[in-house]
């Protein structure tokens, strides 16, 4: 029996993918102070740990996501019926401030969620804009 995807099923795959989002929407981050640090928490929904890298440069703390998925559907005689290929990725920069280390950062992955903690007290606070009025 030889399977054929109806035209409603294409629609439904550009709707339902699970990869289908925005990188603001891929990493969604919340940040609070707790205990004399800051605690980010960010989903990475679909990702591994080792798709995940973070850096340390100039003073930002620089997180990437990457994911490259090959689908391959066949019928029951071997006959490839739909063949997908996705590849993507999504960054995200924070002003942690020069006096950061590397060691004063700890990172753990679980269940699609990366959680950073940063102490408080060696993150550089960022001046405050002041503008200046026109008149």
């Amino acid at each position: 029996m030889k399977f054929l995807p109806t035209f409603s099923d294409m629609f439904d795959d550009l709707f339902h993918d699970p990869f289908n989002y925005s990188s603001v929407d891929a990493m969604r981050t919340d940040i609070v102070e707790k205990d004399g640090q800051y605690c980010m928490n960010m989903e990475l929904p679909g990702y591994k740990k080792e798709d995940i890298q973070m850096e340390l440069k100039d003073g930002y703390l620089i997180i990437n996501a990457t994911k490259n998925i090959d689908n391959e559907e066949k019928d029951d005689e071997g006959h490839v019926i739909r063949r997908e290929r996705y590849s993507g990725s999504c960054s995200r920069n924070f002003y942690v401030g020069d006096g950061i280390k590397q060691e004063d950062i700890k990172a753990s992955f679980d269940n699609g969620e990366l959680k950073i903690t940063i102490p408080k007290d060696t993150v550089k606070q960022v001046e405050e804009k002041k503008y200046i009025s026109i008149e």
